[in-house]
């Protein structure tokens, strides 16, 4: 017997061949069973109590089905396998339903649906139960941030632009910039869960059905937020996985980003933070170290949430305009996947947050490094001298091409030095009370009190600002899980 005449022999001559069990239907169907399980199941009773309301199908009968359906979801899904003669996870329990209540009565419960309008249904449940989870890491984290930049709005910080010393600035001030960054991620989901909590339930296969069913009535069992209106579009619209895939990258980008800062801050060199030690590892071979693995880990799962939602991305790229239901049996895990990664990330920077130690005597001293309150000059000869802003900045950049040359700070320079170059270009002396000012970082970031700026009494003035609207934001959030829960105690208690 050939090779090719062995493989088809093993693959058999009746659908489903081995390779496509092995490689399809086994998988997916574990997919299901892992994910989809318990709401399939809340399906099911919202579409018989509506069907009776409706007076599709009688009371007794109704009553029974949802019997048989609260008894068969008591299954254990550890003892659930993919078995050959069902298709999928749904005719396989649609089976088991029947076993308890009779194939007749199984099948009147598919009445005006389809298993495109269910499956649709089935995963903008799931994705809802992930988004409110990493909605409410994210107030988490929002809460964290703004307790750091609470308690260092006066621990001045170098800030940096191109990489390289910039300007003072104080660590509550960057943080606040961290936060305000997530609550815009947090927006952007928010309006992804929007998208995605709405039902497409009676739209059946493509087109509705002939039966009198109320499309409102499942969406209001169910906790969707509305229906989606043209029946096409509910079962061939894929914007609501762009939308959560979109808005995850986002803010996983957005993280990576700060998350790569605190692993300079977190070095000898810089000698910013210190992570706690239930958040560091030792080496193995060198006992000084302490690695910062938590914000190691953290940045690499953050990447990887970022790659499981590109990818659900490009598998809806370029499938037709109809339905999907097969294409995101494939898709769907993916964002699961970049869900609980993105989580992952989350949890360990609250973690590490929250316990961080600041050096902020180092901080202070390196703001005062580097020239970085050169900036002060010009605006102080500009300011109160009236030189051109231009000429103001040839003194100070002259000023600090020379305090490199000659490996200074600025600190070092006493007030005649100064008074000398700037009388090369203009007439003015400027007295040791405004050298030293011009030196202070404390001084640099108190002046800079202007909207948004770095000064002590305009950061506090934001965090109270952010405060008010982080705390309706919560408030908002534990509303919205608070009523699911209900509907869901409501539609696990139904009774006719």
């Amino acid at each position: 017997m050939s090779k090719i005449e062995e493989f088809i022999s093993n693959e058999g001559i009746a659908f489903p061949g081995k390779t496509y069990v092995e490689e399809l239907l086994m998988p997916v169907f574990n997919d299901q069973r892992d994910f989809l399980f318990n709401v399939m199941f809340d399906i099911h009773r919202a579409h018989v109590v509506m069907l009776e309301e409706q007076g599709i199908i009688k009371t007794e009968e109704a009553k029974v089905m949802l019997e048989g359906i609260n008894k068969v979801a008591q299954t254990d899904i550890s003892s659930i396998f993919y078995q050959s003669q069902f298709e999928d996870l749904f005719f396989m329990m649609e089976a088991k339903i029947g076993e308890e209540i009779g194939t007749e009565l199984a099948g009147k419960i598919h009445i005006a649906r389809s298993r495109n309008d269910m499956g649709v249904a089935m995963y903008r449940l799931v994705l809802r139960g992930y988004f409110l989870e990493f909605l409410g890491l994210g107030y988490q984290l929002s809460e964290a941030l703004l307790l750091q930049a609470e308690r260092h709005k006066e621990t001045y910080l170098t800030g940096y632009t191109h990489t390289q010393p910039a300007q003072p600035t104080t660590l509550g001030h960057y943080l606040l910039a961290i936060y305000d960054v997530l609550q815009r991620d947090l927006k952007r989901l928010w309006n992804a869960y929007e998208t995605v909590n709405q039902s497409p339930l009676g739209a059946a296969a493509l087109t509705t059905t002939g039966f009198p069913i109320s499309r409102k009535r499942t969406c209001e069992l169910l906790g969707f937020d509305k229906v989606i209106e043209n029946s096409y579009d509910s079962i061939a619209g894929a914007d609501y996985l762009l939308e959560t895939s979109s808005s995850l990258m986002t803010c996983m980008v957005n993280t990576g980003r700060w998350i790569q800062d605190f692993l300079l801050h977190v070095t000898r060199e810089f000698g910013t933070f210190l992570v706690a030690d239930p958040y560091v590892q030792v080496s193995s071979i060198m006992p000084q170290k302490r690695n910062p693995v938590s914000i190691e880990h953290s940045r690499s799962i953050a990447s990887s949430a970022v790659g499981d939602a590109l990818a659900a991305i490009h598998m809806i790229h370029n499938t037709p305009f109809g339905d999907i239901v097969d294409t995101e049996d494939d898709l769907q895990p993916h964002l699961y996947r970049a869900f609980n990664n993105a989580s992952r990330v989350f949890k360990l920077m609250y973690a590490v947050i929250v316990t961080i130690k600041v050096n902020d005597e180092h901080t202070k001293k390196m703001a005062k490094k580097s020239c970085i309150t050169i900036t002060e000059l010009a605006d102080t000869l500009a300011r109160d001298y009236d030189i051109s802003f231009r000429k103001a900045h040839s003194i100070a950049s002259y000023i600090s091409k020379q305090t490199i040359k000659e490996q200074k700070e600025l600190y070092d320079w006493n007030i005649d030095e100064i008074n000398n170059i700037i009388s090369e270009y203009a007439n003015v002396k400027l007295s040791e009370e405004e050298w030293k000012k011009i030196i202070s970082p404390e001084y640099f970031v108190e002046i800079r009190s202007i909207q948004g700026g770095p000064c002590p009494k305009e950061v506090e003035r934001m965090i109270g600002v952010r405060k008010e609207k982080l705390e309706r934001g919560c408030s908002k959030y534990f509303k919205i899980v608070e009523t699911l829960k209900i509907k869901k105690k409501l539609l696990d208690e139904y009774s006719l």
